[in-house]
């Protein structure tokens, strides 16, 4: 009896929770047919856009020394090995120079016996030559008073004819002679022709001595600058021909980043433009660049063009080829009216448009852009700060009802970076950042 009792009150309670169901489903089902769904809505905000290009590039030196041999020689010593970092003048190869030096000891000895030569002229046969002009000179004079004697005396008939011929012979040899030792002493002095053949053989036996000592110091191989020794192509005992290279030096001081970049993004690049350049094996050290170089051609087996940077006192973790990515920086708007991407339809077409909320429903609007990346959008014209956009992952179309849900904050009162990749459409890429210049591509 108890139990037909409860029966009727449980059936009248199931029966007035399953009319109170409905009639909550139904009013939600009515709510959405006549108010549209509850939809995420975002509201265009101000902040600043940095527009980057990433690509990967390659650590080079601006140049590099090819370190070859001058002579050619046998390896005798390197005291050096590859990757070791040199400075200027260090020696990194040593030849046999036994030969060169036995030759520097020839050219010394012949140089030697040059200047003896020429201080014997100076010393010994200048003032040699001085005494033989002052004897020739007085025997000229005797030669001369003797003659005249002679003359006289023919006149008055003391002298004969032979006699006048032998003083005149006499007095002939004696101008000869004196003649003899002019020259004689003219070409012992500076600029006459016997000293001017002793310096010259002074000259080149000096020139012959640099030479050989030219060709010993060949022998030692220096450092022409600081620097890292990046290859090394010798060991001792080899044979080595001159113009072959035995090693490479990349030397120290300011160094450079090559990159490749999609020649579409040529129109975006130019000299002074700021990077940030990260090593694939720290990617959380990021170093300052600077832009210094555009190819003006085209490559065109790659469609890429040669971008050159120059990274100032790179760490010591910088090797020569290594791997890095680099963040250009190709434009920035410090006061945009910025969207997130996926909040705009056709973003990468001149008809761009979102779906604005009004009056309860979607409106499609044109839109006109500017700066684009995959996370933030510039809106140049089209929009207000107080508009409700529509996300495009919303399943909305014009015209539907809805009901919009309280913003979502796009963080535009921080930077943001939107970074074009290598490959994209229209040069446009992927990423941001946020938080006064934190986040990846803000500079």
């Amino acid at each position: 009896m108890i139990t037909s009792t409860r029966s009727p009150l449980l059936r009248r309670a199931l029966r007035w929770l399953l009319l109170a169901a409905g009639a909550v489903l139904l009013a939600w089902g009515t709510s959405e047919f006549v108010l549209g769904p509850r939809v995420f809505v975002v509201a265009p905000e101000r902040g600043e856009v940095v527009r980057s290009i990433v690509a990967t590039g390659r650590i080079l030196a601006p140049y590099r020394v090819d370190i070859g041999a001058q002579i050619t020689g046998t390896v005798a010593e390197i005291p050096v090995a590859e990757g070791q970092t040199v400075t200027r003048d260090q020696v990194l190869v040593r030849l046999d120079g036994r030969e060169a030096e036995a030759n520097v000891r020839l050219a010394e000895a012949a140089l030697a016996q040059s200047r003896a030569k020429l201080r014997q002229i100076e010393d010994v046969i200048l003032p040699v030559a001085r005494q033989s002009v002052a004897q020739a000179e007085a025997n000229l004079a005797a030669a001369q008073a003797a003659f005249s004697r002679v003359e006289k005396l023919k006149e008055t008939g003391f002298a004969t004819q032979a006699q006048v011929d032998d003083a005149r012979k006499a007095r002939d040899v004696a101008v000869a002679q004196t003649r003899s030792a002019h020259l004689q002493l003219e070409s012992s002095r500076p600029g006459g022709t016997e000293r001017v053949m002793a310096e010259a053989a002074v000259a080149q036996a000096e020139a012959s001595a640099a030479a050989s000592r030219t060709k010993l110091a060949y022998t030692v191989i220096t450092a022409p600058a600081d620097g890292v020794l990046i290859a090394r192509s010798i060991e001792r005992g080899d044979v080595v021909q001159t113009g072959k290279t035995l090693m490479t030096l990349s030397p120290s001081g300011e160094t450079q980043v090559v990159v490749q970049i999609d020649e579409k993004n040529m129109g975006l690049v130019a000299v002074g433009q700021k990077a940030l350049v990260s090593a694939d094996a720290y990617p959380d050290d990021r170093l300052p660049a600077d832009l210094v170089y555009v190819n003006p051609s085209v490559d065109p087996q790659t469609a890429t063009v040669q971008v050159k940077l120059r990274l100032p006192n790179p760490p010591a973790y910088v090797r020569q080829d290594m791997t890095v990515s680099v963040d250009i920086e190709v434009a920035r708007r410090p006061d945009a009216l910025v969207l997130p991407t996926t909040a705009v339809h056709d973003p990468l077409t001149r008809r761009a448009w979102v779906l604005v909320v009004e009056d309860g429903r979607a409106v499609r609007r044109e839109v006109v852009v500017g700066l684009r990346g995959e996370s933030r959008i510039e809106i140049v014209e089209g929009l207000a700060a107080s508009d409700r956009v529509i996300p495009v992952r919303a399943k909305v179309e014009a015209g539907d009802r809805v009901r919009p849900v309280a913003p979502v904050s796009t963080g535009g009162g921080s930077a943001a970076a939107d970074r074009p990749r290598q490959g994209q459409g229209q040069g446009q890429g992927a990423g941001s950042g946020r938080g006064g210049g934190m986040g990846r591509g803000m500079f």
